[in-house]
């Protein structure tokens, strides 16, 4: 086992000391420090806390040192009790940690001696404790005492690194002195005993670039200027030694990585100052024609810059953008390219840093140029067409032949080859033009007409006659203009309602014309066929604003007296030449009712057909409603009478048929069928069955108006005064004491409505002396269209109508 140079140094120095202590006989304590247990503890086990212990019998503390390697187990210290007289009789006993393998005491001189080698980085301290008894006796001489022995340190440990190696950054260019990387080393030693772990740094390696602090071990820059350009990776060693660096200490190295960071402080630079690039002049529009690249030796967005065209003649014709990850300036074409014209354009291209730092601005711009000139290759194009779009007219009606417009188109090239001219007619279903092969003009193959198809888009191609796979397209929009070959004419499809009401001098309709020709052919001009005799019932205006209203000539019109009648109008327009046509109007007589709520009419024409058809005169007609209503109000006295027989017929057909079955119905009611069950005309209102009981006739002039007549009905005639209330009643008691009813329940249910109404009756009956004695018929003219129709029957035939209507 090697044996460090610091410690053969204090072995001899320890020796002395063992010795000196030997001496002495018992071990020395330090004045000032006092054992921790000062009660004297007697043989029985009771304590006095009065006694005061023996000065000889106190102590708390022992030193060993560590790492002995000597060929005798090492003195630690001797146990001494004032009751010793040295005759032998009293016995030493050690108990605790350690005690009787590490450290051995002899029972009659009381030394410890330490059997084993220590190590005070893995136990530091032992407890132990001591005894003095009588051989003899086994009684106590001394009370317990517990003391504690200290491992000495030696410097046995090197300092360590536990984490390494380390890695650290630091700008480029930074400052003297920037601090880079903070390193701590351990020492298992005492540091509390000695320099054994007092430790110092140091560098090994990475000077004159690195520095550290010995005390603090802060590495730092020591160098300005540091280009990460021209070196970006240094390996510092940095060493950590104890006995605070002095000749015999212990030390352990570590090592650190430092890379330098970049930072923008380089320029971008291009590796040529002119550039040469070869673009054919069939270049789309848009198309990328080249790239160029600057060079900039920082990283990152210390790199990233933004290329541009700096003169204006190249920025017209090109446009450059910036490609972000390849770094690269992409040129690309704004405007068609013409080798004729110009065969080489030239532009100045700029790199420019995007993110810069203002530490590094007096190193200048962070930017440069180059030239890049673009040589254009001449390529075979095909024809060119003077202009882009052809807009071309024709009058309708020309002649076929008829020259529409030229068209032309050149070689560009300088060879200027012919030039051929063909329609594509895979656009149109028709062929309507056709072109001239070598003049490209346009001429009509057929009459065109503008009614027909007004617009005609066609497209010409134009190729050369030394490669006509070149082929170039025009597009032409030939408008045909209208001449006046359509007169107008007023449409016919729907026929002019005349009212019966119209007075004259009234406007029936305003009528507006049709033309298939265009507005250029001027104002419409109206008028009636002067052919003609005068028309007694209509007549026209022309309103001079293309409109012409039909006015009535006589008051009043009859529709059974005739229901439709014509009118020829004659329309002229104002184009050159004039032209004219004559449309006969339908009007037809109507009876017009007013809207809903509103005061213009609404007109609705509504014919009797059968009237009409059967030619059946207004006296005729009013004989049989009359008797229509006769045979109605005998049918309805018919039904109310055999309702009123004794007997009804049973609801059950058989008599061994006693289920009781359940009929639905499902229709809403059967009018005057349905009043077989009981007599429904009890429950009229008593004052409608009053006047229903005086039916008469009455004319106008007397007490009121024509109702229907024939026989009355008994019950009506019953209910002149009785209350009603009281019918219903009596009807309930017959009903529950009807015998001849179904074998099961049977509910009627009568319900009363009450007398009148707040509203009044619209019924003209029993309207006594309410109207005048003269009536205006013309007065119903907002009547519904029968009371039109009554009113003019009345007006008109009186006397055939008393004729026919008999009291």
């Amino acid at each position: 086992m090697r044996i460090p140079a610091t410690t053969a140094c204090l072995c001899p120095l320890l020796i002395c000391l063992c010795f000196i202590q030997k001496s002495y006989g018992t071990s020395q304590l330090s004045p000032n420090v006092r054992a921790p247990n000062n009660q004297t503890k007697h043989p029985d086990g009771e304590r006095d806390v009065h006694h005061r212990p023996k000065r000889g019998w106190i102590w708390n503390q022992f030193f060993v040192l560590e790492e002995h390697i000597g060929p005798e187990a090492q003195h630690v210290g001797k146990l001494h009790s004032n009751s010793d007289k040295g005759d032998g009789s009293v016995r030493y006993l050690l108990t605790g940690e350690g005690a009787g393998t590490i450290f051995v005491i002899n029972e009659v001189t009381g030394d410890i001696h330490a059997s084993k080698s220590l190590d005070r980085e893995k136990k530091g301290h032992y407890v132990l404790h001591a005894q003095a008894i009588n051989r003899y006796t086994n009684r106590s001489l001394e009370p317990e005492s517990e003391f504690i022995i200290k491992v000495q340190d030696v410097n046995d440990n090197a300092p360590k690194f536990p984490d390494g190696p380390f890695a650290a950054a630091v700008p480029e260019m930074a400052d003297v002195g920037t601090s880079v990387f903070q390193l701590t080393a351990t020492d298992a030693d005492d540091p509390t005993y000695g320099n054994s772990a007092k430790i110092v740094y140091s560098i090994l390696q990475g000077q004159p670039y690195f520095s550290v602090d010995p005390k603090t071990g802060v590495i730092r820059t020591a160098l300005s200027n540091m280009d990460r350009e021209a070196r970006e990776r240094y390996s510092v060693v940095v060493q950590a030694k104890d006995m605070a660096g002095s000749v015999g200490g212990l030390s352990g190295s570590t090592t650190i990585n430092v890379t330098l960071t970049d930072v923008n402080d380089n320029p971008p630079k291009f590796p040529q100052k002119n550039y040469q690039l070869y673009v054919p002049e069939s270049a789309q529009i848009g198309q990328s024609v080249g790239k160029i690249k600057a060079n900039d030796e920082d990283l990152g967005v210390n790199a990233e810059m933004r290329y541009s065209i700096t003169n204006a003649e190249g920025k017209a014709m090109f446009s450059i953008t910036t490609d972000t990850d390849q770094r690269e300036g992409i040129v690309s074409l704004r405007l068609p390219l013409n080798y004729e014209k110009r065969k080489v354009h030239t532009l100045h291209i700029e790199g420019v840093n995007t993110h810069l730092d203002p530490r590094f601005s007096h190193l200048g711009a962070f930017k440069d140029t180059t030239t890049l000139r673009i040589i254009i290759g001449d390529v075979d194009e095909p024809p060119v067409f003077s202009i882009d779009y052809y807009i071309m007219d024709v009058y309708e009606n020309s002649p076929v032949g008829t020259e529409v417009g030229t068209v032309t188109a050149q070689d560009p090239d300088s060879t200027k080859s012919p030039v051929r001219y063909f329609i594509d007619h895979s656009e149109e279903e028709q062929v309507y033009f056709t072109i001239g092969l070598n003049n490209g003009v346009i001429k009509t193959t057929r009459s065109l007409d503008r009614e027909d198809v007004a617009w005609h888009n066609i497209t010409v191609m134009a190729s050369e006659v030394d490669n006509p796979s070149l082929v170039s397209h025009v597009p032409i929009t030939i408008q045909v203009l209208d001449v006046n070959d359509n007169a107008p004419y007023i449409a016919r499809d729907d026929e002019i309602i005349v009212c019966e009401t119209s007075r004259a001098g009234q406007v029936i309709q305003t009528v507006r014309p049709s033309d298939k020709d265009n507005f250029a052919n001027g104002r419409f001009s109206f008028a009636l066929p002067i052919d003609l005799p005068i028309n007694p019932n209509f007549t026209l205006m022309d309103n001079e604003d293309n409109t012409a209203s039909i006015v009535a000539r006589r008051h009043q019109f009859s529709q059974s007296e005739q229901d439709l009648y014509q009118l020829p109008v004659v329309v002229r327009d104002g184009g050159e030449p004039v032209l004219s046509s004559t449309s006969t109007l339908n009007l037809r007589v109507c009876v017009c009712q007013r809207g809903g709520g509103g005061s213009s009419r609404v007109k609705a024409c509504r014919v009797p057909a059968f009237l009409s058809t059967a030619g059946l005169s207004t006296g005729a007609f009013i004989a049989i409603l009359l008797c229509i209503i006769i045979l109605l109000a005998i049918v309805v006295l018919f039904v109310i009478l055999r309702s009123k027989k004794g007997k009804k017929e049973p609801l059950i057909i058989s008599e061994e048929d006693v289920r009781e079955n359940v009929v639905t119905y499902d229709d809403e009611g059967g009018g005057e069928e349905d009043t077989e069950a009981f007599d429904i005309a009890a429950l009229r209102n008593p004052a409608g069955a009053e006047r229903r009981r005086l039916r008469r006739e009455v004319r106008p002039g007397t007490e009121g108006w024509l109702v229907a007549c024939g026989p009355q009905s008994p019950s009506l005639v019953l209910l002149d005064t009785e209350d009603m209330h009281h019918v219903i009643r009596q009807k309930v008691v017959e009903a529950d004491r009807d015998t001849s009813g179904p074998p099961y329940d049977s509910l009627q249910t009568y319900s009363y409505e009450g007398r009148g109404s707040l509203t009044g009756s619209v019924s003209s009956l029993g309207l006594a002396q309410v109207l005048p004695p003269e009536i205006s018929y013309s007065d119903l003219e907002d009547w519904e269209p029968e009371g039109n129709t009554l009113s003019r029957l009345f007006e008109t035939e009186l006397s055939e109508t008393e004729q026919t209507i008999a009291p």
